[in-house]
C-alpha cells in the first residue's frame, strides 16, 4: 500500500476519528487536558506504526502533560483501537505535540486587533468629513 493511496487516507481518517473518541470519552487520566484534539494521524503503509498529532487549547505545560499522559496510556489506547478498528495489524502509536490550534487562535487575535485598529482609524476620518457631502 502506498503512503498517499485512497486506502491509506481512509485508514488515517478512521484511526484519527477513533483515537479522538478514545481520548475524549474513555481515557480518564488527569494529565490529559479536556480540550485535547487529535488533529492528524499518519499510519505507515505497513500498518505497524502511527504518528498522532495532538493539540491542546491551553498553554505549553498542558500540552506537554497531555502528551506525557497519552504516551503512558498508549497500551490501553492501542487495545481500544484494536477493538474498534478492524486492521490486520494494530499500529504502535507515537504522540506528537501539535500547536496548530494555538497558532490559529493567536493569528485570529492578531487579525481581530488589526480590524479593530482599522475601524477606529476609519471612524476618526468619517467624523471629519461634512455630513451633507452626499447632497451635492
Amino acid at each position: 500500500m502506498r503512503k498517499n493511496s485512497i486506502k491509506n487516507i481512509r485508514i488515517n481518517e478512521e484511526v484519527r476519528r477513533q483515537l479522538q473518541e478514545i481520548v475524549m470519552r474513555q481515557l480518564k487520566d488527569p494529565r490529559v487536558d479536556p480540550m485535547t484534539s487529535v488533529t492528524k494521524v499518519e499510519v505507515a503503509p505497513d500498518l505497524k506504526t502511527c504518528r498522532a498529532y495532538i493539540s491542546v487549547l491551553g498553554n505549553d505545560e498542558a500540552l506537554s502533560s497531555t502528551v506525557e499522559g497519552l504516551t503512558k496510556a498508549e497500551g490501553y489506547i492501542r487495545r481500544e483501537l484494536a477493538r474498534t478498528v478492524n486492521l490486520r495489524n494494530t499500529p504502535s502509536i507515537r504522540f506528537i505535540a501539535d500547536d496548530s490550534i494555538a497558532y490559529g487562535v493567536g493569528m485570529s487575535k492578531i487579525i481581530d486587533e488589526v480590524i479593530a485598529q482599522d475601524e477606529r482609524r476609519h471612524v476618526g476620518t468619517a467624523e471629519d468629513k461634512p455630513e451633507n457631502m452626499m447632497e451635492d
